[in-house]
C-alpha cells in the first residue's frame, strides 16, 4: 500500500513533463476562501515553512507538492540520484528547475515567489499554469496535494474584473476530476454553512465520497462558543470527516514559532478544549488520514488508471504509425505514394475504392448519373420542332422552290429546316463533357481526402500531384470538345434520308394526305351549307359598278404597294405539306438524337475519361520524378513533423507509464 502513492507521484512527472492531462490521476486537491489557512495547513503536515506568505491573495498558481517518506540514510541517498557524500535530511526539488535540489527551505519559498512573478506577475495576477514541488524528509507521509488560489470576490491590482470566476473555474477544473479527492478548508471563527469550499465541493461530489472537512482557526473562535457540532457533523456532515486543526498566528510566526512547538501547543489546546475529540482531530490525525484516503483511493482507481493507459498506448501506437517514419529513401517514398494515389483514382471511377462514399454520389457512379440522367434527360426534353413554327416551314417551302410553283414537297426545304434542329443537339453534348471534367477534378480531391495524412506530410507533393492532374484535365477537355462538335458536324455533313428507321416521304404524304381525306368527307356538308350563306351575304353587299382599291384610280393599281397578309387560313395543298415536312423533321430528328445519346457518352469515356486512367501514372512519374526535384516535393510540412515528435514523446511516456503501474 505504501509504495502506490510514489507511483502516482511517478506518473505525475511523467505527464507533467508533457504538459498533457490525458491521464487523471489521483490526488487530493485543497480548496478554500482566501485566507482560510490553507497554506497553513499544508505547512503544517510538512512541518516546514516554504509556501510564500503575506496580505490578500498569495498563491495564485496551483501548486502540486509531493510528499516523499525518506527514513533512512539509503532511502536518502537514493532520492538523491545515488551522491553517497549527499548529507541533508530534509529537501526540495522543482520540476521546471530539473529536479535541482535545493536544501534551503527559505529558498524553495524565494524559487515559488518567483516562478509565480515569472508567469503572472507582479500584481496579484492569476494562473492555471501550476508549479510541481517535491519534498522529501522521513518527518512526512506520502501525500499528493494541490494548493489551489483562495477563492475571491473582488478584483485588486492588475487582476481581471472576472477573477472570481476564473478561480472558481481552475477549481471547478482540479476537483471535477473523479480520481481527485477534495480537501476543503474552512475557517471555524466564520459559518460553516456558507462555505465557498464545501458549496464547490458539493456541486461536483454531490455523494460527497470524495471530500473530506478541515476546520481552521479553532483558537480564533468567539468567547463562550465551541466548534463541537461543526466537528461531530451536526452542522454540515461530510461523508469522509471533519478534521479541526490550529494554525500558527501571525505573532507566532513574526516570533520565528517552530512548526514542531505549534503542533505540541495544539496537541494541548484540543486536549484542553475538546478531550473526547482531541484523538480525531489535528495536524498529525490529519496528515495520516490523508495518507490512508489517498493510498484507498488510489488502490480503488488503479485498474481504471491501467486500463485507461492501456487505451491511450494503443492510440498514440497507431496516431504514430499514421504520421509515417523518417523518410530513408526519397525515390521509393515518391513513387509508392504517386502509384497509391494513381491507383485510388482509378478505383474510385471504377467504383473498387475501399472508401465507399454513402451520403452522395461519387466518381465512376456519378459520371453514369451524368450520361443517363442529366444528359439523356436534356436530350430527351428537346421537342423535335421547337422554335419552328408552321409560317417558318411554309416560308422555307416556297424559298427552296425559287420563281416556280412546286408540284411537290421541295427535299432542300426539309434539309435546311433539320440541320437547323439538330445543330440544337451540340450545346448539350458540350455540357456533358463540362460535368464529367468537373467530376475528375472533384475525384482529385477525393483521393486527396483518402491519402490524407501522407498527402498531408508533404504538402508540395500534394500541390504537385494536383497541379499535375489538373494540367492533364484541361489538355483533354478541348479534344474531347472537338470530338463532341465533330459528332455533330458529322450529322450535319449528310442527311441520310435512306436510313432504315427513317419514314420514307411518299408514305408520310400518303398519311397525310389520307387523313385529309376523311376530314374533308366528314365536315363536306357543313361546309357545303357554310359557303351557300356566304355567296348570298356577298351579293346583299356588293355595289353596283366596278370595285376600286382606296387611293387608287381605276387602271392604276401598284401590285408592290398591296399589303401581305400577316395571317392568313391555309390552303389545303399548304396544310399537308407543312405536315409533311414537320413529320419527316421530327422522324429524323429522332434518329439523330438517339444517335447523339448513344456517341456522346463514348467519346467521353475514350477521349477524357479512359486516357486519363491509362496515362495518370505515366505523367505523374514523368513529370515528379526528377531527381532534382525529390527533396524538394518530400519536405515534411511543419505541423506533421511536430506531430509526430509529441505523438513520439507521448507514446514513449505512456508505455513508461504502463510499465510503472
Amino acid at each position: 500500500m505504501d509504495a502506490l502513492i510514489p507511483v502516482v507521484n511517478k506518473l505525475q512527472e511523467i505527464f507533467s513533463c508533457l504538459g498533457a492531462e490525458l491521464v487523471q490521476l489521483p490526488q487530493i486537491v485543497v480548496v478554500g476562501s482566501q485566507s482560510s489557512g490553507k497554506s497553513s495547513v499544508l505547512e503544517s503536515i510538512v512541518g516546514r515553512d516554504f509556501l510564500p506568505r503575506g496580505s490578500g491573495i498569495v498563491t495564485r498558481r496551483p501548486l502540486v507538492l509531493q510528499l516523499v517518506n525518506v527514513a533512512s540514510q539509503d532511502d536518502r541517498r537514493q532520492a538523491a540520484g545515488g551522491d553517497n557524500g549527499f548529507a541533508a535530511e530534509e529537501w526540495g526539488t522543482f520540476l521546471h528547475c530539473k529536479n535541482k535540489i535545493i536544501v534551503d527551505f527559505e529558498e524553495i519559498r524565494q524559487e515559488i515567489v518567483d516562478e509565480t512573478e515569472r508567469m503572472t506577475g507582479t500584481n496579484k495576477g492569476i494562473s492555471p499554469e501550476p508549479i510541481h514541488l517535491k519534498i522529501f524528509s522521513p518527518h512526512i507521509l506520502n501525500l499528493t496535494l494541490v494548493d489551489l488560489p483562495g477563492i475571491t470576490k473582488v478584483p485588486v491590482g492588475d487582476q481581471p474584473v472576472d477573477i472570481e470566476h476564473q478561480i472558481r473555474e481552475m477549481v471547478v477544473n482540479y476537483i471535477g476530476n473523479p480520481n481527485s479527492l477534495i480537501l476543503g478548508v474552512t475557517a471555524a471563527n466564520t459559518d460553516m454553512a456558507t462555505s465557498e469550499a464545501l458549496k464547490l465541493a458539493r456541486d461536483v461530489d454531490p455523494d460527497g465520497r470524495r471530500t473530506l472537512a478541515v476546520i481552521t482557526k479553532l483558537d480564533l473562535m468567539d468567547a463562550g462558543t465551541d466548534a463541537v457540532d461543526v466537528l461531530t457533523g451536526r452542522v454540515v456532515p461530510v461523508m469522509l470527516g471533519i478534521i479541526g486543526v490550529v494554525n500558527r498566528s501571525q505573532h507566532d510566526i513574526n516570533v520565528n514559532k517552530s512548526i514542531t512547538d505549534a503542533i505540541q501547543d495544539e496537541q494541548s489546546f484540543l486536549q484542553k478544549r475538546y478531550p473526547s475529540l482531541a484523538n480525531r482531530n489535528g495536524t498529525k490525525h490529519l496528515a495520516k488520514t490523508l495518507n490512508r484516503l489517498l493510498m484507498h483511493h488510489i488502490r480503488d482507481r488503479l485498474p481504471e488508471l491501467k486500463t485507461r493507459v492501456n487505451v491511450l498506448t494503443s492510440q498514440y501506437q497507431s496516431m504514430l504509425n499514421s504520421y509515417g517514419q523518417p523518410i530513408q529513401d526519397h525515390s521509393a517514398t515518391l513513387l509508392h505514394i504517386i502509384t497509391k494515389f494513381a491507383a485510388e483514382y482509378c478505383h474510385t471511377i471504377d467504383g473498387t475504392a475501399k472508401n465507399i462514399e454513402t451520403s452522395e454520389l461519387c466518381g465512376g457512379a456519378r459520371i453514369c448519373y451524368i450520361f443517363h440522367e442529366t444528359f439523356g434527360r436534356t436530350l430527351e426534353s428537346i421537342d423535335p420542332l421547337t422554335g419552328l413554327t408552321t409560317l417558318d416551314v411554309l416560308t422555307a417551302i416556297r424559298n427552296a422552290t425559287g420563281p416556280r410553283p412546286a408540284l411537290f414537297v421541295p427535299e432542300v426545304s426539309f434539309e435546311l429546316l433539320v440541320k437547323r434542329q439538330i445543330k440544337r443537339l451540340e450545346e448539350p453534348g458540350l455540357r456533358c463533357v463540362e460535368l464529367v471534367h468537373e467530376e475528375l477534378q472533384r475525384i482529385i480531391q477525393h483521393c486527396s481526402t483518402n491519402n490524407t495524412q501522407e498527402l498531408l506530410r508533404f504538402p508540395k507533393l500534394h500541390d504537385a500531384i494536383v497541379e499535375v492532374m489538373m494540367g492533364l484535365l484541361r489538355k483533354r477537355l478541348p479534344v474531347t470538345n472537338e470530338m463532341v462538335h465533330n459528332l455533330v458536324a458529322i450529322e450535319l455533313a449528310y442527311i441520310n434520308t435512306k436510313h432504315p428507321d427513317f419514314s420514307d416521304a411518299a408514305m408520310v404524304s400518303a398519311s397525310v394526305n389520307s387523313s385529309q381525306a376523311e376530314a374533308l368527307q366528314d365536315g363536306s356538308r357543313k361546309w357545303k351549307g357554310e359557303r351557300a350563306e356566304e355567296r348570298v351575304a356577298e351579293e346583299r353587299s356588293r355595289n353596283p359598278g366596278t370595285t376600286e382599291l382606296p387611293g387608287h384610280s381605276r387602271g392604276h393599281i401598284n401590285l408592290l404597294d398591296t399589303p401581305v397578309p400577316i395571317s392568313r387560313k391555309l390552303s389545303l395543298r399548304e396544310q399537308r405539306d407543312c405536315e409533311v415536312i414537320q413529320r419527316l423533321i421530327k422522324s429524323y430528328f429522332l434518329i439523330v438524337r438517339k444517335s447523339i445519346q448513344d456517341s456522346v457518352p463514348k467519346t467521353v469515356m475514350h477521349f477524357l475519361v479512359n486516357h486519363v486512367k491509362d496515362n495518370l501514372q505515366s505523367e505523374l512519374v514523368g513529370r515528379l520524378y526528377k531527381s532534382q526535384l525529390l527533396d524538394n516535393l518530400l519536405t515534411e510540412s511543419m505541423d506533421v513533423a511536430a506531430q509526430r515528435t509529441e505523438a513520439a514523446a507521448m507514446l514513449k511516456a505512456l508505455q513508461r507509464a504502463g510499465q510503472i503501474i
